[in-house]
């Protein structure tokens, strides 16, 4: 039966600063979902270049954008909002970070909803209330909230595991638990990270900036249970798996769905 999906990316969220940011969510979130604190993201490990990988399930080498300046594609691939679009789902993206934008082309979603993290405080709780709101009342199919604090006001400001990049990872923790509290019982919620972070910059091929979480919870998966040999990459399919949707013939992911 085909559910519904919303995933949380938080930019630059290492494995160990979950384990260390103090929320006791994280140990909720381990009991209720399928997870893996061992995932490996996409070289370069940068922002935009990892959200291509994830959303069009190939490697930097194929998609072609290697850095956060967006080129259109030579052999172009449909990415996930695309092919949700083409099988008549309905799909929400709430951001704080313009160049994503291009990682659904337009017409495309249904709700999209941008507050620049620049000159803004707060952008991951307004986000967050904002998407909860719009799932109560338009219940879409596929939810893709972003929360940028953690990368911008945590890592590159203040260095990755810094007393205020874990206080940013704690804020995002907490909105992972107040979306989980506000969701139908059809929904699976999906948690990741594009890439990681060492003292105030990523894109290295260094386990800091590679490695990242993935949590999983849903009825149709086990509760509880360390999931391994996971890709950025494999998020694409198993939300395009979850939601009964063919997944475009280039994807190279597996699903993540027994």
């Amino acid at each position: 039966m085909s559910e519904k999906v919303i995933l949380i990316l938080v930019d630059g969220m290492r494995p160990d600063g979950i384990e260390k940011c103090g929320h006791p969510f994280i140990e909720t979130l381990k009991k209720i979902s399928s997870y893996t604190m061992e995932a490996k993201t996409v070289w370069p490990s940068v922002t935009l270049p990892c959200h291509m990988s994830l959303f069009h399930s190939v490697d930097p080498s194929r998609h072609g954008i290697t850095t956060n300046l967006y080129m259109p594609q030579v052999r172009p691939i449909d990415g996930l909002f695309d092919v949700l679009h083409a099988a008549g789902k309905k799909n929400a993206f709430f951001y704080s970070w313009e160049q994503l934008r291009d990682i659904s082309r337009p017409g495309h979603l249904h709700k999209s909803l941008f507050l620049n993290i620049v000159g803004n405080e707060h952008t991951d709780i307004k986000l967050t209330d904002e998407a909860i709101l719009y799932i109560k009342e338009e219940n879409p199919d596929f939810t893709f909230l972003y929360l940028g604090e953690t990368d911008d006001f945590g890592g590159h400001k203040y260095g990755w595991m810094s007393k205020e990049y874990l206080k940013c990872v704690n804020t995002a923790v907490a909105c992972m638990e107040k979306v989980y509290k506000n969701l139908p019982d059809d929904y699976t919620m999906i948690v990741t990270a594009d890439h990681g972070g060492h003292d105030r910059v990523h894109g290295h091929e260094s386990y800091e900036d590679m490695t990242i979480p993935l949590f999983i919870s849903g009825p149709r998966f086990e509760k509880g249970e360390k999931i391994e040999n996971v890709s950025i990459k494999d998020i694409a399919v198993t939300i395009a798996d979850l939601l009964e949707v063919k997944p475009a013939k280039e994807w190279e992911g597996k699903s993540l769905l027994k």
